[in-house]
């Protein structure tokens, strides 16, 4: 089953309370939190007030992704402020094997994240560790790209990997992807699919899902 985790980068922030309820209602598996810190990435956005500002106000869980460099520094802070699920990217970490078992230590799910020019081979020491995986199918930080085609190869890899070796982690995708080439996608092995402005900036957030979903 696919699962949904939109973002609500695009969203407008003055109204986010009834953003977050209709995207609830409308069949939102996660809720995805883009966390830039004008470093990693060009983009500022927010930090763990607005994820605990938002933990208040919805019981989806907070799918919390981390475009910052030395993310172990603000583990604990998103942790405390309501995360289910935090991502780190590989480039960012300092010691990425430990950033992650840090993130299990408080007793949340830990993701691992890649641009679309890094290796799946950076990642073959976390692959055991991990509950999830974000291929990033355009660059971080930028809105409005179209999906890169190439990622879809990872995808594949780390699908055929994770069957292989019994691993469990789940596969999340993340960039210019709407209901028209989801498939892409979904063929080659991704689970979770991260959307902004596809759902966003839609009149029907039900209908942009259930799209998205395949229903």
């Amino acid at each position: 089953m696919i699962k949904i985790s939109p973002s609500i980068l695009q969203a407008d922030f003055t109204n986010l309370k009834e953003v977050i309820e209709k995207l609830e209602s409308a069949g939102s598996d996660f809720i995805h939190l883009d966390v830039m810190d004008g470093n990693f990435v060009d983009t500022i956005t927010f930090g763990p007030k607005m994820v605990a500002d938002i933990r208040k106000i919805t019981r989806l869980p907070l799918d919390v992704h981390l475009m910052i460099l030395n993310p172990e520094r603000h583990i604990k802070a998103f942790a405390d402020a309501g995360a289910d699920i935090i991502t780190v990217h590989q480039e960012a970490a300092n010691d990425l094997i430990k950033c992650l078992e840090s993130i299990k230590e408080m007793g949340i799910k830990c993701s691992v994240s890649i641009k679309p020019s890094t290796s799946i081979d950076t990642l073959k020491n976390v692959l055991s560790i991990v509950d999830m995986i974000l291929i990033m199918t355009v660059e971080p930080g930028k809105g409005g790209q179209s999906l890169i085609k190439e990622a879809l190869e990872k995808i594949r890899d780390l699908k055929q990997i994770k069957e292989e070796n019994g691993y469990s982690y789940d596969l999340q995708v993340d960039g210019g992807i709407k209901a028209h080439n989801k498939n892409l996608v979904v063929s080659a092995g991704a689970n979770i699919i991260v959307a902004g402005s596809a759902i966003t900036g839609s009149d029907d957030y039900k209908k942009a899902i259930a799209g998205l979903k395949g229903e």
